[in-house]
């Protein structure tokens, strides 16, 4: 299994329009309920593969995607890691 990572949002628009994009580049997503840990202004956020970070990083930026941020699942909870 691939080492999974979390983007959040402020907005569910921003949301869908980051899983339409991704969906588009055909990065592997999954648009799931916002873990409880991570504090957002929407309740979905998308999970990717840590490989596709550098081409989900591109697409944020190049798109203006505002996220609130990426994160990495530990053992301990979630680290903001953008």
């Amino acid at each position: 299994m691939h080492e999974m990572l979390v983007m959040a949002f402020d907005s569910t628009q921003q949301a869908l329009r980051a899983e339409m994009l991704l969906e588009y580049a055909e990065v592997e997503i999954d648009l799931f309920p916002t873990p409880k840990e991570i504090t957002a202004g929407c309740a979905l956020s998308i999970q990717f593969p840590r490989s596709a970070l550098v081409l989900v990083k591109e697409i944020i930026k190049n798109e203006s995607v505002e996220i609130r941020g990426i994160f990495n699942l530990t053992e301990v909870g979630y680290d903001n890691i953008m």
